[in-house]
């Protein structure tokens, strides 16, 4: 799951032991338990202990005994921005005109595409241009609220899970049971300390609900926030001398989708075709708030899977089992195997239970 070069990166990321929940560090190939310094990833990267610890061993040693591998967040507010390529600005517009019905997609993709693709691909948000778009779409009856979001002066920013919710590698991942038109989304995710520096990067999959969300925009919550529907991982690559903010904009985030029936999807996420740069989304999540612990970041993604899976014109969606597998070369890869919200493990370590367990282990002071 970690990159090819990882021996010269540095690495934060969590695991669950039999005694509670540890902080890892990878450095120089191998694995270190932070815990005694950094009791939880947001201190660590707070205080910023990302040496010392316990040596483990090298990291082809994999995790000791007994030891599963987490979400490398914890105590970060998870946020999320949205829109932020043209092709996904173009594919919330499909949603809301086919009001959440995938059948009903095709034709209305092309009709778009021909009159908002290349517009929306050649002007900078904010821009004199962007807004003389507007007005000419306005004018066509072509305009919406995602537009809005794509070229104008506010990104989207919404919470996108609540805080110790977020799943690790190699868990399951759920959909409503009640959905029958969602997506993975394959991103990057910045993690922040709570001053907004970005220190360091993490890969996400935003699963999404794409019914809900074409429904009624005011749906985004059930679209987005549900059991097992926030995966972070498989650790979080610090920036150093050797890897920094311009290797996230150069990045290349690769999806495939592998059904239980055979089918099997391609894609990815140029991060060079975002419009917003990540300081600029970084800038409009801290805005006026205060996440003394810390935030992460989705930034958005290219990739919105439009190959039928079933039936001509139906589009794709989730089937219970499909692998999903998201990689970037110098990021890692985070593998997930896809359940519905309602049968895959219940999410149960919540703040208290977190805080108790640290407290059991005399770690609070840590923390």
């Amino acid at each position: 799951m970690l990159p090819a070069d990882h021996a010269s990166g540095h690495f934060l990321g969590r695991a669950q032991t039999p005694d509670g929940p540890a902080v890892l560090s990878i450095r120089g190939g191998r694995l270190f338990d932070l815990t005694g310094e950094a009791a939880s990833v947001s201190g660590a990267v707070q205080r910023r202990v990302f040496v010392g610890g316990c040596d483990i061993g090298p990291v082809e040693g994999g995790l000791p005994e007994g030891w599963s591998l987490l979400s490398p967040i914890d105590l970060q507010c998870i946020k999320a921005s949205g829109v932020t390529f043209a092709l996904s600005a173009i594919e919330r517009v499909i949603e809301e005109r086919a009001r959440g019905d995938a059948a009903s997609a095709a034709t209305i993709r092309s009709q778009l595409e021909d009159k908002v693709g290349s517009g929306i691909r050649s002007v900078a948000p904010a821009s004199a241009e962007a807004a003389q778009l507007k007005k000419a779409l306005i004018e066509e009856g072509m305009w919406s609220q995602y537009l809005e979001v794509a070229i104008g002066p506010d990104a989207e920013i919404f919470s996108k899970s609540p805080i110790l919710s977020s799943v690790g590698h190699g868990a399951q991942i759920g959909i409503r049971s009640d959905s029958s038109w969602n997506n993975p989304e394959p991103e990057v995710v910045l993690v922040c300390d709570s001053d907004g520096e970005i220190v360091g990067v993490s890969l996400g999959n935003d699963v999404n609900l794409r019914d809900f969300e074409g429904r009624s925009a005011l749906l985004l919550s059930k679209a987005k926030d549900n059991n097992g529907s926030c995966a972070i991982g498989p650790f979080i690559r610090l920036f150093d001398d050797t890897f920094g903010l311009d290797d996230i904009r150069r990045a290349v985030v690769e999806l495939e989708i592998e059904g239980p029936e055979g089918y099997l999807l391609k894609g990815k996420n140029e991060m060079a075709q975002i419009s917003r740069d990540p300081l600029e989304l970084v800038g409009q999540c801290l805005s006026e708030h205060h996440y003394p612990d810390g935030f992460v970041l989705f930034c958005g993604t290219l990739f919105a899977p439009t190959q039928d899976r079933d039936e001509p014109g139906a589009g794709f969606t989730h089937k219970i089992g499909d692998r999903v597998t998201i990689r970037s070369d110098r990021i890692g890869t985070l593998t997930n195997t896809v359940a519905t919200s309602r049968d895959a493990p219940a999410w149960t370590m919540g703040i208290g239970e977190f805080v108790r367990n640290l407290a059991q282990r005399e770690l609070v002071g840590k923390i």
